[in-house]
């Protein structure tokens, strides 16, 4: 045996479905509002603050490896590679990547730039890497100082 509703019971139902709706929208709206402050304050915060500290320390980076590998003892080349490990170890830890692509690795034009070409005598060689000129510094995936390097064309 079911029961009628009352006529005053519809209207309550009805004031109470409107104000579910109500604070609805308001819930929606507070949290659209903290998506926007998280994202801004992610932007602020975020990995493209650190790019100009990030460039200091690629070029400290780039020195120390340049001394590394034209040092006159085994010592001075160990102690200047350590220094451009830890560099490394740095950028890395601050949304960087340092690009040192080795003979032989394909040629990718977003992160390396063509200093200059070589006649390659295998055709499979052409288009790829034959020397390292300069490292290169991705941050937070865009390329700030392509890497240099000397590619065989076919």
């Amino acid at each position: 045996m079911t029961e009628s509703a009352e006529p005053g019971d519809h209207e309550q139902l009805r004031l109470l479905s409107e104000q579910i709706q109500d604070l609805t929208r308001v819930v929606a709206r507070q949290s659209q509002i903290i998506d926007k402050i998280a994202t801004a304050e992610s932007k602020r915060t975020g990995p493209s603050t650190d790019t100009p500290l990030l460039v200091e320390l690629f070029a400290l980076f780039t020195d120390a490896d340049t001394c590394a590998r034209t040092a006159d003892s085994e010592r001075e080349a160990a102690a200047f590679g350590a220094l451009r490990d830890g560099l490394e170890r740095l950028i890395v830890g601050r949304d960087g990547r340092v690009v040192m692509p080795c003979a032989g690795d394909d040629f990718d034009v977003t992160v390396m730039e063509v200093a200059d070409v070589r006649a390659a005598s295998d055709t499979a060689a052409a288009g790829t890497v034959a020397e390292l000129i300069r490292p290169g510094l991705v941050v937070a995936g865009r390329s700030v100082r392509p890497a240099m390097v000397v590619v065989y064309r076919g």
